[in-house]
């Protein structure tokens, strides 16, 4: 989720992260975000000042609710006092504009490995290693080639590890809210993962969801 109500800006930052493989949703102030902040993200990037709050009591408020999502804040304030209080009201980063959408990708993946609990670039699952950086994932270290929306679905469970992913919150997290992906297509997108990297790496468990084998 990207919250950011300069509309250069914006624009510019949807795209890039588009072109680097993320499904984004852009808000231009708090209260449509508000609508969806309990779909399922892997990072909220939130401006401090929106025309219709302060982003950083909105982050305040969301960890008050146990929002446990990698938040970024997103800002021109470059006091250090602003960058101590940022910190303590719950965002993982802070970043000042302006700054080289590279760096923000970076630091995406940052706080997201910090999300898994492994700080390594690569996850290990079995005889599967997964470099998110490359967007490539291997087998007995053989580079293995998967479609956009299959490197989408392993991103997404492998950054879950442990955990079950619904049906409803694979799909948003691959397309979108707006997704044009149907259960019977991401069986076949899965069908096609455990091809390519083995029957046991991503486990249906029955009337919940799909979780990656650890």
């Amino acid at each position: 989720m990207l919250v950011e109500d300069d509309s250069l800006l914006g624009e510019g930052l949807r795209d890039f992260l588009r072109a680097e493989g993320h499904v984004v949703e852009w808000f231009t102030g708090l209260r449509d975000a508000q609508m969806v902040v309990d779909e399922p993200f892997d990072a909220l990037l939130v401006d401090w000042q929106l025309p219709d709050g302060s982003g950083i009591e909105w982050i305040r408020r969301l960890r008050a609710r146990k929002v446990a999502t990698p938040i970024l804040v997103l800002t021109a304030r470059d006091l250090l006092s602003d960058r101590i209080h940022g910190l303590d009201s719950g965002a993982d980063d802070y970043l000042v504009k302006p700054f080289e959408p590279e760096e923000l990708v970076a630091r995406i993946r940052a706080v997201r490995r910090r999300l898994t609990g492994q700080g390594a670039p690569r996850l290990q699952f079995g005889a599967v290693e997964i470099d998110a950086t490359a967007r490539t994932a291997y087998l007995d270290h053989q580079q293995v080639d998967l479609t956009p929306r299959e490197w989408a679905i392993l991103d997404a469970l492998a950054t879950r590890a442990g955990r079950i992913v619904s049906k409803h919150d694979l799909e948003t997290l691959v397309t979108g809210m707006d997704n044009d992906i149907s259960s019977n297509t991401l069986e076949v997108h899965i069908f096609n993962l455990r091809r390519k990297l083995g029957r046991g790496l991503v486990e249906n468990v029955r009337g919940h969801g799909y979780r990656i084998a650890g």
